[in-house]
């Protein structure tokens, strides 16, 4: 279920925006939100973070950021 403009309607810079938008008030519909609210929400993210991989599909992938990257931090600390 969409709610909202479906995804793949957005301009590109207004798919930023709404997925800004999302990720800035998650926490508080974690903490404090019904559980209908932050069911809407994880569909709402879902769908234009699958937008998002979709126009996307090459993005920069920081290597840091990989299990390698996780590693090699470990082995560094220890």
């Amino acid at each position: 279920m969409t709610m909202g403009i479906d995804p793949m309607d957005l301009a590109e810079d207004d798919l930023f925006r709404e997925l800004r938008h999302l990720h800035a008030t998650r926490t508080e519909t974690l903490l404090h939100g019904s559980a209908d609210a932050l069911a809407n929400h994880t569909t709402r993210t879902e769908e234009l973070e699958g937008e998002y991989l979709r126009r996307h599909p090459e993005r920069d992938v920081d290597p840091e950021r990989l299990r390698d990257g996780a590693r090699r931090r470990q082995g560094a600390a220890s």
